[in-house]
C-alpha cells in the first residue's frame, strides 16, 4: 500500500464525495438553464451545491461562482478587476502562486504598474510592507491566505482591512488554506477569494470564486446568462455536487497539526542536518517544508517513490532539470538549500503508521542522498 504525502498538489477522492459524483453522473444529467423537470433537478443540485461551498467560508450562496479550479478564479478576480479600462497599478507578493504571478505579468506587460512585495525568511510577508507599497492609483491587491509549499499563513485580514479603507480591490487566494483553517470571508475582509475543489478530496476541474456583493467585474468568459451573467458556459452539475460534498466535509476539520508535529519531531531526533521552513510563525497545520542541508531533495522524492511514499520538492520541474522554487529563494533561502527542500503534506487519510514508514525510509534515503550530492 503506497503512502501519499503530497495533498497540497491533490488529494484523493473521498468516498463520500466518489458516491455523489457517480450519482449525479448517472440520475442529474439535465441542462440546469432548461425549464422542465430534468432541467430544474439539475439546478437544485448545482444551487444546493453552491451552499455548501459558500458556507465552508462563511458566505452568501449568491456571491459564489463556480469555475473551473483554482487558476481560473485568480485569473478571474485579477483581470476582471485590473483588466478594466486605463492602466493601473497593482501589489501582490513574491510568493503568490503561478495562477496569480503570470496574470500580475502579463498586465505589467500591457503597461500597468506592479510592486512585488519581498517575503520574510519564515516565508511571512510583512503587512505593512504591502500597506506601504499602496498608492493612490493601486486598483488590486492580491495576497495569499496560506504558501502551498511552506504552509505560511499570511496577514491577509490586516491587509484587506486597509485595502477596504482606501477603496482598493483586495483578492485572496485561498486554495490551499479552505479546509484547513476557518474562513470567515467578511472577517477576512476580502472583495473576492478563489477555491479549488481538488484539495479538498474532490476531483479536479471545479473550483469558486467569491465575489462581494455589490462588485462589478470584467466577465471573462462571455456566450450565456450562467452563474448570475458573471461565467457563462453549461454550468458542470457533477463535478459541483462533488464540490458541496467536499465542502460539507471539510467544514469538520481534521487537525493534522499533530502528525505534522510528530513528523518534524521524528527527523530533528534522526539528526539530519535540517530546517524546517516556516516552523516559527504560524502555519497551516498538514504542510511541511524540509530543507536537508547538503543533500539533493530530487534524490530524497525518487527514492521515496521507489519505496511506496508520494512527496514532492519545493520546486518545478523544467525542461528535465529542477529549477529552484520562487517561493524559497524569496524567502532567503540560496538555490542549493532550494534544490535541498522536500514538502510533506498530510491528509485526513493520513495515519501515524505511514509517518513512522515514512522517517524510517528517510533514515536510510537521506545519508545515501547526502553523500551522492558530496560525490556529484
Amino acid at each position: 500500500m503506497r503512502i501519499y504525502l503530497d495533498n497540497n498538489a491533490t488529494t484523493p477522492l473521498h468516498p463520500a464525495v466518489l458516491e455523489a459524483l457517480e450519482r449525479s453522473l448517472r440520475d442529474v444529467f439535465g441542462n440546469a438553464s432548461s425549464i422542465h423537470k430534468e432541467g430544474q433537478s439539475a439546478r437544485r443540485a448545482i444551487e444546493d451545491a453552491r451552499e455548501s461551498v459558500a458556507s465552508l467560508i462563511a458566505a452568501e450562496a449568491r456571491d459564489v461562482v463556480f469555475t473551473s479550479g483554482g487558476t481560473e478564479s485568480n485569473n478571474a478576480a485579477i483581470f476582471g478587476v485590473a483588466g478594466q479600462d486605463g492602466r493601473h497599478h497593482i501589489v501582490t507578493t513574491a510568493i503568490e502562486h503561478p495562477s496569480v504571478l503570470e496574470p500580475v505579468t502579463e498586465l505589467e506587460r500591457r503597461g500597468h504598474a506592479v510592486t512585488i512585495v519581498a517575503a520574510s525568511r519564515s516565508g511571512v510577508i510583512n503587512a505593512g510592507a504591502v500597506i506601504a507599497a499602496i498608492r493612490p492609483e493601486t486598483r488590486l491587491v492580491s495576497m495569499m491566505l496560506a504558501n502551498n509549499e511552506t504552509g505560511v499563513l499570511q496577514p491577509v485580514a490586516e491587509v484587506a482591512r486597509v485595502c477596504r479603507e482606501r477603496s482598493v480591490h483586495f483578492h485572496c487566494d485561498a486554495v490551499q488554506g479552505a479546509g484547513k483553517v476557518d474562513i470567515d470571508v467578511s472577517a477576512l475582509g476580502a472583495d473576492t477569494l478563489a477555491l479549488s475543489a481538488h484539495k479538498l478530496h474532490a476531483p479536479k476541474g471545479i473550483g469558486a470564486l467569491y465575489v462581494r456583493r455589490g462588485l462589478s467585474l470584467d466577465r471573462h468568459i462571455l456566450g450565456g446568462a450562467q452563474e448570475r451573467r458573471r461565467r457563462a458556459g453549461t454550468e458542470n452539475v457533477p463535478l459541483a455536487v462533488a464540490f458541496g460534498v467536499a465542502a460539507e466535509i471539510a467544514r469538520d476539520r481534521i487537525d493534522t497539526g499533530a502528525l505534522r508535529d510528530a513528523l518534524e519531531r521524528a527527523l530533528l531526533a534522526a539528526g539530519f542536518p535540517i530546517v524546517i521552513n516556516g516552523a516559527d510563525v504560524p502555519r497551516i497545520p498538514n504542510t511541511s517544508s524540509v530543507t536537508f542541508r547538503g543533500a539533493d531533495a530530487e534524490g530524497i522524492v525518487i527514492g521515496l517513490d521507489l519505496s511506496g511514499v508520494a512527496v514532492s520538492t519545493g520546486a518545478a520541474c523544467s525542461s528535465g532539470r529542477i529549477e529552484p522554487s520562487h517561493v524559497l529563494l524569496a524567502m532567503g533561502l540560496t538555490p542549493e538549500e532550494a534544490r535541498a527542500t522536500v514538502r510533506f503534506s498530510l491528509s485526513r487519510f493520513t495515519t501515524v503508521d505511514e509517518i513512522q514508514r515514512t522517517v524510517a525510509l528517510l533514515r536510510e534515503i537521506v545519508p545515501r542522498c547526502v553523500r551522492q550530492a558530496k560525490e556529484a
